[in-house]
């Protein structure tokens, strides 16, 4: 009997985490375990590159690759006796895989990296490694040989998309999860994370002003009653962050920045005109003491220049302008 293993959310593990703790427990167990990830996807697929699946030899699993019936398909086919090989690439939907069956809605197709992992040290030392970089404490490409099922691990250094195919290998980035901290309440912040949680970022609000925050509610959003200067001092920024400030409040968004470029944090921004974004910089060299390397970190004015005027057309801006950073794409290629 196959049994789906709980998966209840919390605010500071995301599924992928999840994911591999469960799994590493298997393996610590005893268990042979099938770790499945989403390479890539064409037309409608609800999973994005990058997201993970594990199943058990006794038939648990945690995870997702599409929302039902592929992992079903999947799961009998384990049972089965099939992916006894260390590695295999499964592609479900158009031109699929004939063992399959199963097809995605609206002409899907799904690729998907499915590897047995033994119960053995050398993956679960694997395995802790994901661990403490799906945690934050450092970011990590995970690369596959697709003939032997060979895996390695490197510091990643730079922002760049989640799955990189090559013919022989496949190279996956591993971080914690994506994490939109708001600097401040405002309706621009509002329209933020209501887009953020969406696309699937971690999000947290940090603002003291009582006043500010009675009645603002949030689905999915952690909310902070503190200065956001305050929380990113204590160690709320990783390598997976982006911190935008939008509350035109000098207290909140000049402390905020203070902090953030003393950081990690992939992105950084403040709203305001040019002329504000130059009085900003001027303060923020005068007193806050930053030099011209931490000053260029802050993206001021914030986002892409769309034309925006509304709270949700500046928020569409500055979420499209984290989503070019975290994917490497630079300006002049947009």
């Amino acid at each position: 009997m196959r049994r789906r293993s709980s998966t209840r959310r919390t605010d500071v593990q995301h599924l992928d985490l999840q994911v591999v703790r469960r799994a590493l427990a298997w393996s610590v167990a005893g268990q042979r375990v099938w770790l499945c990830t989403v390479l890539a996807t064409y037309g409608s697929a609800p999973r994005a590159p990058g997201s993970l699946l594990a199943v058990s030899a006794d038939g648990q699993w945690i995870g997702s690759l599409s929302g039902g019936c592929v992992e079903e398909d999947f799961l009998e086919r384990v049972a089965e006796g099939a992916f006894e090989q260390a590695v295999s690439v499964v592609r479900y939907g158009e031109g699929d895989d004939p063992r399959s069956r199963v097809s995605l809605p609206c002409g899907g197709v799904l690729d998907v990296l499915v590897e047995r992992l033994e119960a053995d040290c050398d993956v679960q030392g694997h395995l802790r490694e994901l661990e403490s970089a799906l945690l934050g404490r450092r970011r990590l490409i995970r690369e596959v040989d697709l003939a032997s099922g060979a895996r390695s691990l490197f510091d990643d250094r730079e922002q760049g998309v989640r799955v990189e195919r090559e013919i022989d290998r496949v190279r996956l980035r591993i971080g914690a999860a994506q994490r939109l901290l708001l600097a401040g309440y405002s309706s621009v912040a509002q329209a933020c994370a209501e887009f953020a949680v969406g696309l699937g970022f971690e999000v947290i609000l940090c603002d003291p002003r009582d006043d500010v925050l009675q009645g603002v509610v949030l689905d999915d959003v952690e909310i902070r009653r503190q200065l956001p200067s305050v929380f990113i001092a204590d160690g709320g920024c990783h390598r997976d962050t982006a911190v935008v400030a939008l509350t035109h409040d000098p207290r909140i968004d000049d402390l905020a920045m203070m902090e953030a470029v003393r950081t990690e944090a992939f992105y950084i921004g403040v709203m305001g005109s040019v002329q504000t974004s130059h009085k900003r910089f001027e303060r923020l060299r005068r007193i806050g003491g930053l030099g011209d390397a931490q000053l260029a970190r802050i993206h001021a004015p914030i986002g892409l220049n769309l034309g925006s005027k509304t709270p949700a057309e500046i928020a569409l801006a500055v979420l499209a302008d984290i989503l070019r950073i975290r994917s490497g794409i630079a300006r002049d290629r947009l």
